[in-house]
């Protein structure tokens, strides 16, 4: 059976068309940060957290695995939890965003935690996150520093820096 030309054309473009709707490229060309801030702390704080809402359009699920930002010594990516009457914050491994979901990184729940900071966060400053996804691809951000209030976080003595881990 041979081909014409203008099947071959049809069946090329159909393959290739194919390929790339089964192609979700990387976790962060289908992964966004939207309304990335970090919180402005008291001068000598040495803690902070960055907060966003990460949205994935893909329909596998993705997940940030580390995070890195110029201004602090170490950052985590962190949970609270509610044990014994106090709200206590945990290191964990990863934040899992859903296929086609969002995560959302809030005060009281999952946050990127800044340790150990190298300079003082006032509001209006920009702070340089980089977020790392499972594929090993990463999101460049710029989150703006905002004054907020912890809402609800009882049993937290002085604010971030003093709560238990």
């Amino acid at each position: 059976m041979k081909f014409s030309n203008v099947m071959k054309t049809i069946l090329t473009v159909s393959l290739l068309f194919g390929m790339t709707q089964s192609y979700a490229g990387s976790a962060s060309d289908v992964v966004s940060a939207n309304d990335p801030y970090v919180r402005a702390v008291p001068p000598g704080q040495p803690n902070s957290a960055a907060f966003m809402t990460l949205e994935n359009k893909d329909s596998a699920p993705h997940a940030v695995v580390n995070a890195t930002s110029p201004v602090s010594k170490v950052v985590e990516l962190h949970t609270h939890i509610h044990k014994d009457g106090m709200m206590m914050m945990r290191r964990i491994d990863k934040i899992e965003i859903p296929a086609n979901g969002n995560a959302v990184l809030k005060p009281g729940g999952l946050h990127v935690m800044l340790i150990g900071l190298k300079q003082e966060l006032k509001p209006g400053d920009i702070v340089p996150v980089t977020l790392e996804f499972e594929d090993g691809s990463k999101s460049n951000l710029e989150a703006p520093v905002r004054k907020i209030m912890m809402k609800g976080m009882k049993g937290m003595k002085g604010g971030m820096g003093g709560m238990k881990h």
